[in-house]
């Protein structure tokens, strides 16, 4: 079978070949595609022929998918599905995703995030390199303040073990409760509670129809006024004008962020760019150099597998 990989994944082409021995020591074929590009007739071009396509967070169309014919299995090297139309693949091509590579990475990010903003890291580097002092910046500490999870997955789960060792009160929202959680000390309450009463809100949920803008101009308003608000998770789960209006005018404390409503670069006047108290990273959470490496061997296991007949993160089947 023709396996093409439309896009980098964040290793050299020798480190995928050798992840993927296993699959080329069958006879497969495997082409590596080194560059990044939206351009519909090279994506098109790309994906011909091929029984296997393997992405990472590419937006993927309809009409790229249907221009492969051949297609059996689509292998996404991400844990959000959002970004591809599956509705135009077969009714028989399976697609798996690289789920669990990067709890640790985002969680660690969110906990980063946090503390940047209660520290004031990113302007204190600034004015130190000028020669000046920390006159004028406060400083907050993490430990012993309410820590609110929106989103108590593989993610969210790991969030509430951090901000459980470094002190916090822990806070869950979730369609429903894990045990192990609740037996650290992890208390859920709706999401309005959890809104009003949390120092830090920690956004960990996947993007769908029903948390697309769950995180509004009302739910903001809940939110005390010292609020910090982390998102790594998905952009347009937050309202973030309604953000930028809030941080903008005091009505929350600050807000770290590493996704917006598009993938960067943003647009000289995107909002939250120009919104005070605020952190924001190029949707780094998932980008370490260990979650690279565990990501390929999830997703070329995963074909593996599919090729054994054993299918494994199947998200469509």
């Amino acid at each position: 079978m023709k396996i093409s990989v439309i896009e980098p994944l964040g290793l050299s082409e020798n480190e995928l070949r050798d992840i993927a021995k296993p699959i080329t020591d069958r006879g497969h074929e495997l082409v590596v595609y080194n560059d990044r590009t939206s351009d519909i007739q090279i994506l098109k071009n790309r994906v011909k022929d091929s029984e296997i396509i393997v992405l990472a967070n590419l937006p993927l169309k309809g009409e790229v998918i249907r221009a492969d014919d051949k297609l059996k299995m689509m292998s996404i090297a991400f844990t959000g599905i959002d970004h591809v139309e599956l509705s135009a693949c077969n009714k028989d091509v399976m697609v798996s995703n690289a789920a669990g590579y990067s709890t640790n990475s985002v969680a660690e990010l969110a906990i980063g995030l946090a503390l940047a903003v209660f520290r004031n890291i990113v302007p204190l580097d600034g004015i130190t390199r000028d020669g000046n002092t920390k006159s004028g910046y406060s400083q907050v500490e993490l430990n012993g303040k309410t820590f609110g999870v929106v989103g108590t997955g593989a993610i969210g789960s790991a969030v509430c073990r951090l901000a459980k060792a470094f002190g916090c009160t822990v806070l869950g929202y979730n369609r429903s409760e894990k045990e192990e959680l609740k037996k650290i000390g992890v208390k859920y309450v709706s999401l309005d509670e959890l809104l009003s009463k949390s120092d830090v809100v920690s956004i960990h949920l996947p993007q769908s129809s029903v948390t697309k803008g769950l995180i509004n101009r009302e739910k903001i308003a809940l939110m005390k006024n010292s609020a910090v608000l982390i998102n790594a998770a998905r952009g347009p789960i937050v309202d973030n004008n309604a953000l930028a209006e809030a941080l903008k005018n005091g009505k929350i404390g600050g807000a770290g962020i590493d996704v917006f409503d598009g993938e960067p670069p943003l647009d000289t006047s995107y909002p939250l760019l120009h919104a005070p108290n605020t952190v924001l990273t190029p949707h780094i959470g998932f980008a370490t150099k260990e979650a690279m490496v565990r990501r390929a061997h999830i997703t070329f296991d995963n074909i593996i597998k599919w090729l054994d007949g054993n299918p494994q993160n199947v998200v469509k089947f």
